[in-house]
């Protein structure tokens, strides 16, 4: 492959194979099976390929993974899960019928599927999703992922504000205990960290900056305002930001490790929603990305590695976008899914 060109028919082919046969290696993410289709859905849709799926087909299988309550007991636990007596309208997905727990991360996924494809949330009853929800915000005001109990931090709060934005109703959520607790992890160096005290990391970081964004108390490009009264400290978080690219010209997620292809989005994106974008090296990152391109279709995490996957295939894809590579969709980056206008179900 020519290491300076971003190969887009050949990242096409190795989605189309992944929607027919996953890799054996994926046979222990079954449980994960909705955030496999998220990406591959989501990145056909920023290689604008969408018709390479059969939308109604994908949505009626999504929406087989709905527990739909039985009486009012069921009303406090209900999110999406897969009903095993139901079969799968996607078999080429390869994914077995498996009873799986309700998720903040699977439900995420499902409505971003969703939305990209271009379906009308008025067509379903979602508001049961949203009495789920608010049993799983904790005191404190984070979240935790399931009903059976499970480490509670900023990816489920996010998760959380998502889900409410997408479905334009924030009953599902208290917002201002959910800010409270985003504002307690920020760390003296201007990052975020998944829980109050922790170490600054990328993806808590964009979890930060984007649910705050989503939740209306930051506005875009809020590094040009800052005469404004802030939430956060900013000057500090875009100072952290920038110094998470490397000289190889990517992003790591945490000082003193590589870099890395999913922390060109995860990273990137804060500085595209701060307003900060332009300050980074985007000639350089690019070099970074397009090595990171596998032969076979897709990106790698690292260089030197020699398969890809689809978690690093889709940040690969939206850091591209970013960085407004020919051929790639625009990005809704605080959803973290692609900008799909006029598409509709």
């Amino acid at each position: 492959m020519d290491p300076t060109t971003f190969d887009r028919e050949r990242h096409v082919a190795f989605l189309e194979m992944m929607l027919e046969c996953l890799p054996e290696d994926y046979e222990s993410q079954e449980i994960n099976r909705l955030t496999i289709a998220y990406f591959v859905i989501s990145s056909l849709a920023l290689l604008d390929a969408l018709d390479r799926v059969n939308k109604d087909q994908l949505v009626s299988w999504v929406l087989s993974f709905q527990l739909h309550p039985r009486n009012d007991a069921d009303l406090k636990n209900v999110s999406l899960l897969q009903d095993n007596s139901m079969d799968l309208v996607v078999p080429h997905l390869q994914v077995l019928s498996l009873m799986m727990n309700r998720h903040l991360a699977s439900t995420y996924c499902a409505l971003a599927i969703l939305k990209v494809v271009g379906y009308s949330f008025s067509n379903s009853n979602f508001e049961l999703i949203l009495v789920s929800m608010r049993e799983l915000q904790l005191p404190d005001g984070s979240f935790m992922p399931t009903h059976t109990g499970a480490e509670a931090d900023l990816r489920f709060i996010y998760c959380a504000v998502a889900i409410c934005f997408m479905l334009n109703n924030w009953t599902g959520m208290d917002k201002l205990k959910a800010r409270e607790y985003i504002l307690k992890c920020q760390s003296y160096d201007g990052g975020f960290g998944l829980v109050p005290g922790a170490e600054s990391h990328g993806g808590a970081t964009y979890c930060a900056v984007a649910a705050l964004h989503l939740m209306g108390y930051m506005e875009t490009g809020i590094i040009s305002k800052l005469s404004q009264t802030l939430v956060i400290d900013v000057p500090l978080l875009v100072e952290w930001s920038l110094q998470r690219q490397s000289v190889d010209g990517g992003f790591q997620g945490r000082a003193n490790k590589p870099s890395d292809t999913c922390y060109a989005f995860w990273v990137g994106g804060v500085l595209k929603l701060l307003g900060g974008y332009h300050l980074c090296n985007k000639e350089a990152l690019r070099s970074f990305l397009l090595s990171c391109q596998s032969k076979f279709g897709g990106f790698k995490k690292f260089p030197d590695v020699i398969y890809p996957d689809l978690y690093h295939s889709f940040y690969g894809f939206s850091a591209l976008s970013l960085l407004q590579e020919p051929g790639l969709k625009p990005l809704q980056v605080e959803l973290g899914i692609p900008d799909i206008s006029g598409a509709g179900i």
